[in-house]
């Protein structure tokens, strides 16, 4: 079984109850690949503008799926919880994200499929800097060659307020966050589960800062440098 295979699986499985009468979903997107130099970004799937941070030779694994988790109802942790265990040998770090009284209203651009229909979102590293936490969002642009060639956060309702550093807006529930901490391999894996859909064309990619994601008034959804990023065709 490949690497991709591996991590899909573990991921399929992570959104359903485990049961003979149910069958993991297909992913709607995997993108399996070797960080390059920042330079070469036209034609890799995946840069790092920090090799202290993210070497050259370290691996990331991205799958999307579409669809509500059959155990997402029962999903009690909220906001930037982390539940700390391994697959594989991974630190695995997994905010998990639901419903709250402070979620953004339903002003401003949201995804057209609206609400109930799900994403899930994995995200596999290994390679990085080892015993180290980095925040990582879906960001709305493909990477380039600067770390800002990815645009901003993918928000399902959009803060009209740019950068958008209003908790209102920028939170596990209106955007994707990956954070991870890696173990003393720098492998780590994290997923997220949001109960909307991405516009489509509107989500591009997976970029990884240089440390965890603030949640505080007037600088929330701030996670330091980008340090890489992944190419991601996400689907709506």
């Amino acid at each position: 079984m490949s690497l991709a295979m591996a991590v899909t699986a573990a991921a399929a499985a992570s959104m359903v109850a485990v049961s003979p009468a149910v069958s993991p979903p297909c992913p709607a997107v995997v993108v399996q690949t070797t960080f390059a130099s920042a330079a070469q970004a036209r034609d890799h799937k995946a840069v790092t503008y920090d090799t202290k941070l993210v070497p050259l030779s370290a691996k990331v694994v991205v799958v999307e799926f579409l669809g509500k988790p059959r155990h997402y109802e029962n999903e009690h942790e909220h906001g930037h919880d982390h539940d700390h265990q391994h697959m594989g040998g991974a630190a695995r770090s997994t905010p998990t994200q639901s419903p709250s009284p402070q979620s953004p209203s339903p002003q401003g651009t949201q995804s057209p499929q609206g609400k109930g229909q799900g994403t899930f979102v994995g995200v596999w590293v290994r390679g990085v800097k080892a015993h180290h936490t980095f925040g990582v969002h879906v960001h709305t642009k493909p990477c380039g060659t600067m770390p800002d060639d990815s645009g901003p956060h993918y928000q399902n309702t959009k803060d009209p307020k740019q950068p958008s550093v209003n908790p209102k807006y920028a939170n596990p529930r209106n955007e994707v966050w990956l954070d991870l901490t890696t173990n003393g391999h720098g492998e780590g894996y994290a997923k997220a589960q949001v109960d909307w859909r991405f516009r489509d064309s509107e989500a591009r990619s997976v970029v990884i800062h240089e440390h965890a994601t603030a949640t505080g008034k007037g600088h929330a959804g701030m996670a330091g440098t980008r340090v890489a990023c992944v190419k991601v065709p996400f689907k709506g």
